[in-house]
Order: structure tokens, then C-alpha cells, then sequence
């Protein structure tokens, strides 16, 4: 079983807290046995895949598989040639150099929705959105980059991993697919009624 979910913005891709009362996947995917494969932060938004299958979930996790990850960072400032290039070819960080990146500047994507709490607002400091295609998952590794490149990343949405993508999921909501084939169920939780 894979499930494809859209985590809304400050929900733990887990699902359970340990008693630290932080919104976990639990009341958005009522599906017993599933767990994530891979991990999105609290403070990201977008594609969580999420599967039954423990090998499955090893290979879309594990970056020796070098599954492309999509990801959309909306950063401070007007991102430069410069960095674009630094990006591509990879920034050294304090764990080491990352792989390089397909990196480009893109427009705000169409299908967005707000995020709440909405990102801060500054009139005086401009913002740039950001594709980055990666193929390893460091942790906070997107966030990293962007700051080491010296545009901060202000808010971050992964759009898909492999062939799966966020087309028609709302935060909150999730589908089930089997490899290679369409939708099979789709759900919308209580959490976001």
C-alpha cells in the first residue's frame, strides 16, 4: 500500500508525540500499519508518501536509490545566478558537500495554498521561489542550502518524490495509489473538516 499526503504545515511526520502535544499524522490518516517513508520537518509543507511495504519504504528513503525529490522554497531576497550556479553544483555544509542540485528560479506556483500561520511579510525585503530537484534527504538539508547560498528559506513545500507528485491533494488530504496505476482511494480526515 502507498499513501500520498499533503502534511499541512507544523505536523510532525509521525504518528505519535510521546505526550509533547504536537499535531502528529494520526488524525489525518486513518490507516492502520502505514509509516512514513522518509521525513518532511514540522515546519515543511507537501509530499509525505507513506507505505506498508518496508522495503518499499527503504527504497524511497534511502538516497543510495537516488530518487529525485521536487522541492519549492519560497526565499528571502532575489535569488542570483550566482548562487543558482553554487546550488547546481553543490554547497559545502557543516556534514559536508551535498550532491548537486537542478536548481532554478521559478514563478510562485499557481496551485498554492495559503499557509497558516501565513510567512512573515517584510514590504522592504523581496522574495524569490525556488525548484530544487535533489537526490539525497539530509536532514533540514534544503533550508541549509538556501541559507549556505545566503537567501534563507522563508517557506518550503516538497512537490514530489519520484513519480508522485501533490497534483490534487489539499493540505491535509491523502490518496492511496499502487505503483504505475491511478488514484485508488483517496480520503479527506476529520483533522481537516
Amino acid at each position: 500500500m502507498i499513501i500520498l499526503f499533503n502534511k499541512p504545515f507544523n505536523v510532525l511526520s509521525q504518528f505519535t508525540d510521546a505526550g509533547q502535544g504536537r499535531a502528529t499524522l494520526a488524525p489525518y490518516i486513518p490507516v492502520p500499519g502505514v509509516v512514513a517513508a522518509g521525513r518532511l520537518d514540522r515546519d515543511s509543507e507537501g509530499l509525505l508518501v507513506l507505505t506498508d511495504d518496508g522495503a518499499l519504504q527503504a527504497r524511497i528513503a534511502d538516497p543510495r536509490h537516488k530518487l529525485p525529490k521536487v522541492y519549492w522554497a519560497q526565499v528571502e531576497g532575489v535569488v542570483s545566478a550566482e548562487a543558482l550556479e553554487r546550488l547546481r553544483r553543490g554547497v559545502v555544509l557543516n556534514d559536508g558537500p551535498t550532491r548537486p542540485a537542478q536548481a532554478r528560479v521559478i514563478a510562485e506556483p499557481a496551485a498554492l495554498w495559503p499557509r497558516e500561520p501565513p510567512i512573515r511579510y517584510r514590504a522592504a525585503i523581496p522574495t524569490s521561489w525556488l525548484e530544487l530537484i535533489l537526490r539525497e534527504g539530509r536532514n533540514r538539508q534544503v533550508r541549509r542550502m538556501t541559507a549556505a547560498v545566503g537567501f534563507p528559506t522563508l517557506r518550503l513545500i516538497r512537490h514530489a518524490v519520484g513519480d508522485w507528485s501533490l497534483e490534487g491533494l489539499a493540505p491535509g488530504e491523502w490518496r492511496e495509489v499502487a505503483p504505475g496505476s491511478r488514484s485508488l482511494r483517496s480520503g479527506i480526515s476529520p483533522a481537516c473538516v
